[in-house]
């Protein structure tokens, strides 16, 4: 299983970002996907999931309305567009997935930082 995040960067506050993840070496269609991010001197915490067959959903309170997250199952990529970003949401943004009988996995990390 691999997971690759892309998308990174530094972005004035009120900004946007586009993070991409490119999973291989699993059904990507059939598991539900989640995006994370760890801020400095934090823990590291959801920022959203979607599930395999985009029935469901879910956003930390902090993101909703700002933040979406989408999949492209032909592709096995999974997307978390950031509007309106604001300092505070400066942290490394984690792509997970749990695959039942064998585990989690997590991608490498992109850093996204909120600065003017």
């Amino acid at each position: 299983v691999q997971l690759v995040e892309s998308g990174g960067g530094l972005v004035q506050p009120g900004g946007s970002l586009r993070l991409s993840c490119a999973a291989s070496g699993f059904t990507f269609s059939s598991f539900a996907m989640s995006w994370y991010r760890q801020a400095p001197k934090k823990e590291r915490e959801l920022v959203a999931a979607i599930t395999s067959l985009d029935d469901a959903i879910d956003y930390a309170d902090s993101v909703k309305g700002r933040f979406t997250i989408s999949r492209d199952n032909a592709k096995n990529m999974v997307y978390l567009q950031m509007n309106s970003l604001k300092p505070d949401d400066t942290a490394v943004y984690y792509c997970f997935t749990n695959i039942p009988r064998r585990g989690g996995y997590w991608g490498q990390g992109t850093q996204v930082t909120v600065s003017s």
